[in-house]
């Protein structure tokens, strides 16, 4: 599994999962949006900590700064 995440994406991604956790709170944990927001927020959250994502690799693209050298 060849990382394609970069730093500035892992940290969008990050804050980008809190903003939906905290929404997820806010909607409701136990509602369909609450649910749906926090499914968003544990796969930005993993890809973040990962550094790879499923999507860049289905449209070849990549944000990780090694990505061009291999």
């Amino acid at each position: 599994m060849t990382k394609n995440v970069g730093n500035a994406d892992k940290i969008i991604r990050i804050l980008l999962a809190v903003v939906a956790a905290i929404l997820a709170f806010v909607v409701g944990v136990g509602s369909v949006g609450g649910i749906v927001l926090l499914v968003v927020a544990a796969v930005l959250l993993v890809t973040a900590l990962v550094g790879f994502c499923p999507l860049y690799r289905l449209f070849g693209m990549s944000t990780h700064p090694s990505a061009g050298t291999k």
